[in-house]
């Protein structure tokens, strides 16, 4: 390998030449910017930290060998089943509940098999420029009141974070420049703790190694009806997470490795992640967004996040200290990752010279944007279960229709009677 030049330029698709300490620091930025969503879910729902924290990272692992390690992704807690897992484990218990996960893993892979069967061109062409472009911009806005949330904690925090990323980002110089995210974290972890604003006894408490409480699931057809059809709207997060992920590296990730290997690759990840009592997993977009601002396009370097995600999971002491990084610190990271998100999706419209002077596509865009960002819930009662469309789903899916029932012809009359008047 000949040595990576102007780094700030052009993207590394291969970290090989960089060397170890370098791949690991790169597998940490991407630890650092998981670690608070991944085990956000576990608390809220009840299920062990520790476990969801290792079958994240197996989860990682074993998407990227279905996928034949071609897609630069990481997989950690899901939070679209956080609230049906809660009412589950209310009714049933959680082990049940995680039973529904498993379930719903197996969901993701019938609909890769319908793919493979009828081919990923037929599925794709419900998803043109038009629809892809505001709804990757809807998954990333509909994260960024987490990011505020969490930044409005302590301001003088976040927003050091937040400038020293963007600082290194602009005015870094060589693998440096690759790194902001975890720079950048360092710089505000460093003035909490000169602060007096981070609690270390966590660390002290920690034992240096401890296997979780891994737990096996049961299953119950009423658990499986309230958590399974959650994965009807995550298969559509999936097929927009896989689109902003080609749009980032600028590879076609839809055709290889294909929408049928990421979506067996995300289901049985799912189920095997439920299996051994941790949660639902899926592609972390905050990750797809240090992709996107760093420009390290390799692989590998999820896969060192995932097993250095397994070894916290592991070792309690590490899972202690990156535990006591403060929010804000995080929260002024993830207002830049989650940005670069809807920077790809307009990107997308740019890209694909979406008209906006069409009022078809005016249409579809703002309908996307308001249901999408506008927090709009439409319950479908199938039998005796209810599915509730949320947010990115339910604007997914209200884009598609659109665009498959709004004719074109429309913006040609218009277009017509301007040159007639």
């Amino acid at each position: 390998m000949g040595k990576v030049k102007k780094v700030h330029n052009a993207p590394i698709e291969d970290i090989s030449s960089l060397g170890a300490m370098k791949g690991l620091a790169l597998g940490l930025q991407h630890v650092f910017t998981l670690f608070a969503s991944t085990v956000l879910v576990p608390i809220l729902t009840g299920l062990d930290i520790g476990v969801a924290l290792i079958m994240s990272g197996i989860g990682t692992l074993i998407f990227h060998f279905i996928t034949q390690s071609k897609v630069p992704a990481y997989l950690g807690s899901s939070f679209s089943f956080i609230a049906p897992v809660i009412l589950a484990g209310e009714l049933y218990g959680l082990e049940y509940a995680r039973g529904g996960i498993i379930v719903a893993g197996f969901i993701y892979i019938i609909f890769a098999l319908l793919i493979s069967i009828y081919g990923s061109e037929k599925i794709l062409k419900y998803f043109p420029p038009i629809v892809t472009g505001p709804i990757i911009i809807v998954i990333s806005m509909t994260l960024a009141p987490n990011a505020i949330n969490m930044a409005s904690q302590d301001w003088l925090l976040s927003m050091l974070t937040l400038v020293t990323i963007i600082a290194i980002s602009v005015f870094g110089k060589g693998f440096l420049r690759i790194v902001p995210v975890i720079i950048g974290l360092g710089a505000g972890y460093l003035l909490a703790s000169i602060l007096g604003r981070v609690d270390y006894s966590p660390i002290a408490q920690a034992a240096w190694f401890g296997i979780p409480n891994f737990s096996l699931p049961k299953f119950n057809l009423g658990a499986t009806m309230i958590v399974a059809p959650i994965a009807l709207t995550t298969v559509v997060e999936h097929i927009g997470d896989v689109l902003a992920m080609s749009g980032v590296v600028k590879k076609d990730l839809a055709k290889d490795p294909g929408l049928t290997r990421t979506l067996i690759g995300d289901g049985v990840a799912t189920s095997v992640s439920a299996l051994f009592g941790g949660p639902a997993n899926t592609t972390y977009s905050q990750n797809t967004g240090v992709v996107a601002l760093t420009k390290v396009w390799d692989p590998k370097v999820m896969r060192i996040a995932a097993v250095i995600t397994i070894l916290i999971g592991l070792i309690p002491k590490l899972n202690a200290f990156t535990s006591t990084i403060p929010k804000p610190v995080i929260g002024g990271a993830v207002i830049v990752l989650f940005g670069m998100i809807a920077s790809i999706g307009a990107r997308t419209l740019v890209d694909n010279r979406v008209d906006f002077s069409k009022s078809r596509n005016m249409i579809i865009i703002a309908v996307i944007l308001v249901f999408g960002l506008g927090g709009a819930t439409i319950p479908i009662k199938l039998s005796f279960v209810e599915i509730k469309l949320v947010g990115m789903a339910l604007a997914a899916i209200v884009g598609i229709i659109l665009n498959i029932i709004l004719p074109f012809e429309v913006d040609d009359e218009e277009e017509s009677l301007m040159e007639e008047a």
